[in-house]
């Protein structure tokens, strides 16, 4: 039933008929959320992908959607669980809001151009959080009476947003909800095993718009998951699926894994990516966005100021495109390339296992290696770009909990004992190293010599890699930083 007289039904063309309840209706009907509209939930497929326009907006309805959907399901199934109306408008309000943080061009803007300006690993979701605070501010002023949240219940709103608080070592490190409740914590951005719902609507809506097919069914998933409590994890509550779907979970990553080859990293799309970044850095001294109390703040400065931040869309790239001020001529030409589709230029690529460094130091290395004095490194891009499923090295489905027909309150893990199957891959991360030329005034010979000593460069890197052995893997240092290199950014 549609809840409030000012409730909705949206007609999605993935999900169908999807029922808003007034709160979120309230939430949707702001600028905060509205921006949502001019900001592509694939960026720089766009101009690979002539399906792909759709936008956050339309995602995140999606997610409120699935969201709804997979709690009030555990909820008519399991009513010894004690979810209660607030926590399922807590869930389907957390996973509307979830994408508000986003900026222009949604990922490129946290992974490639803030990192330019902003030494800490800032991302979207520490917007979206500030994004929450202002909404919930400025509904609560319009109408005090009517705005029924509780404190408590917006801390478990940002919570399942962008998880516990920093720094906490506690045993039970959230505030929102208690430990028998942890479970819900897992719907929107799940941390344990990576499956959420936020992954089920992109995949299908990503798929829909680029005219892929996905093998993935996400309303098995929901119809077949549990929540149990784990006393091996520490009693911990995991949200969990039948042991026979576990085919299916394995399709989850794998539509994840062929999403980001054939669409999020394409090379195509990542050269786009890049020149949209170049143009945002060399523009951001000269678009300034009013902010809260009128201040005037450049793109990079405007994360930290939701009033200017509400302003900061996709729009961007057409202000600098159609822009006449001299100011902004340099990056409008960049811009003026893509439109004439005068890309990057992609003149190689390396597949490997190891996680070879690409920083501005390893370009001025190679270059110099290469014999390439006429060339400088701002005319070279050094692309790294991670496929995985989802889990680095790991095989993801090791971290997902299943129960069986029979003991549906026992939760177990797939291991060597008890495999799913010997058709699996035999590795699950590899990186791809990519050179891009941003000149497109290299001749032949000088660009057969740039891809020559590119390849001799990235196999002696290689080497020294797999020789200094798991230190230098990746994913034997879980807690680094982001590298500062000048790839395009990927999708989660």
């Amino acid at each position: 039933m549609v809840d409030g007289p000012k409730a909705k039904i949206f007609n999605d063309p993935v999900h169908g008929h999807i029922e808003m309840p007034e709160l979120c209706v309230k939430i949707i009907d702001t600028p905060q959320f509205q921006r949502l509209r001019y900001i592509k939930q694939l960026g720089g497929c766009y101009f690979v992908y002539p399906g792909a326009a759709h936008n956050r907006f339309e995602h995140s309805i999606g997610t409120a959607h699935l969201a709804g959907l997979l709690v009030e399901s555990l909820k008519s199934r399991q009513e010894d669980l004690g979810i209660t109306d607030e926590d399922v408008l807590c869930v389907k309000i957390a996973g509307l809001c979830h994408d508000l943080g986003h900026g222009p061009f949604s990922h490129l803007f946290d992974a490639s151009f803030v990192r330019k300006f902003v030494d800490e690993n800032w991302k979207h979701e520490k917007a979206s959080l500030a994004m929450v605070d202002l909404i919930f501010e400025n509904l609560k002023g319009k109408d005090p009476e009517n705005f029924k949240l509780k404190e408590k219940d917006v801390f478990f709103i940002k919570e399942l947003i962008n998880g516990p608080t920093e720094g906490s070592k506690e045993d039970w490190p959230y505030k929102g909800r208690e430990k028998e409740k942890g479970f819900l914590y897992q719907i929107i951005s799940n941390k344990e095993s990576g499956i959420d719902v936020d992954k089920w609507d992109y995949f299908a809506r990503d798929c829909y718009h680029l005219g892929m097919k996905s093998t993935f069914d996400h309303m098995r998933c929901i119809k077949m998951a549990r929540a149990i409590r784990v006393e091996e994890d520490n009693n911990k509550w995991h949200i969990c699926f039948r042991d026979k779907e576990v085919h299916n979970i394995y399709e989850m990553f794998h539509v994840r894994s062929i999403l980001h080859r054939r669409a999020y990293q394409h090379k195509t799309s990542n050269a786009v990516e890049l020149m949209i970044t170049d143009a945002l850095v060399k523009a951001d001294p000269y678009l300034l966005f009013e902010g809260k109390g009128g201040n005037k703040l450049k793109m990079s400065e405007a994360i930290h100021d939701m009033v200017a931040y509400t302003k900061i869309t996709d729009r961007v790239y057409h202000q600098i495109l159609l822009a006449s001020d001299p100011q902004l001529q340099e990056a409008k030409q960049i811009l003026e390339r893509i439109e004439c589709r005068e890309l990057y230029r992609s003149i190689r690529e390396h597949t490997t296992e190891e996680d070879i460094s690409c920083k501005d130091v390893d370009k001025a290395d190679f270059l110099e290696k290469a014999k390439m004095s006429e060339v400088k490194k701002e005319d070279i891009i050094l692309d790294k770009v991670k496929f995985d499923y989802g889990r680095k090295k790991e095989d993801p489905v090791k971290n997902v909990y299943f129960y069986k027909k029979k003991t549906p309150d026992e939760a177990f893990i797939f291991n060597e004992d008890n495999k799913v199957s010997y058709m699996l891959p035999k590795a699950f991360l590899e990186w791809k190293i990519r050179l891009y030329l941003r000149k497109t005034e290299l001749d032949e010979n000088k660009t057969k010599q740039l891809i020559e000593g590119f390849g001799d460069w990235v196999k002696l890197k290689e080497r020294a890699a797999s020789s200094s052995g798991a230190a230098g893997r990746e994913d034997e240092t879980p807690e680094k930083k982001p590298e500062a290199h000048d790839g395009a950014p990927s999708n989660p």
